[in-house]
């Protein structure tokens, strides 16, 4: 029987959550799904990990699974920890415990490109990898599911109940602002503020 990989990225961390949520109530077992999410600006309480490269992660198990929302299954192991190029995050999930090596917790000095290499391994392409690891440096929130044939359909139709982020026009909109690739390099995203020119000390 063959395994189908899903994955989407929602801009709204709650969005992404309630898709978690329900997931797990038709029937998908937690250890099929992963959640990847940034944590910038210390959103979560108890979770403020080193987001320099190669910082070292806190795991913050139930504690953190508690305030995502999730009293058991995925949510409720959910824990902390930095990627470089993204800075902080909260995950859980057979993908970043691939990544990682070593799950949630541990030091990810160069699991950045772990994660477009989980994600490609998994059968996303390595352009929608891209978008997906830029995606979650922006503040996204990313889901993997992996699912038997006869599980597809619901698993699909589940993650579209909820507004996703089409890859394609993401791109063409990062690439507007000059961006070509996720940059394992680079500093975590810091959004540019408008500033409201009648806005005057």
């Amino acid at each position: 029987m063959a395994t189908r990989t899903f994955t989407r990225l929602y801009d709204s961390h709650d969005d992404a959550v309630q898709v978690v949520n329900d997931l797990e109530a038709a029937g998908i077992p937690a250890s099929d799904i992963s959640l990847v999410a940034s944590n910038r600006d210390n959103r979560y309480p108890g979770t403020d990990v080193d987001s320099t490269p190669g910082g070292t992660g806190a795991g913050a198990g139930a504690t953190v699974g508690t305030v995502l929302g999730g009293g058991a299954g995925l949510l409720a192991g959910i824990g902390s920890l930095a990627i470089p190029g993204v800075g902080p995050i909260v995950a859980a999930g057979w993908l970043i415990a691939t990544i990682t090596g070593a799950g949630v917790g541990a030091a990810v000095g160069g699991a950045a490109g772990g994660l477009i290499g989980g994600l490609t391994s998994a059968g996303v392409s390595e352009d929608e990898a891209h978008v997906y690891a830029e995606g979650v440096r922006r503040g996204g929130s990313l889901i993997t599911v992996r699912a038997d044939d006869p599980q597809a359909a619901r698993v699909e139709s589940i993650l579209g109940q909820r507004s996703y982020v089409d890859t394609a026009a993401r791109r063409q909109e990062y690439e507007e602002g000059g961006w070509s690739r996720f940059d394992e390099t680079a500093e975590p995203y810091a959004p540019t503020l408008s500033v409201d020119p009648l806005d005057r000390p």
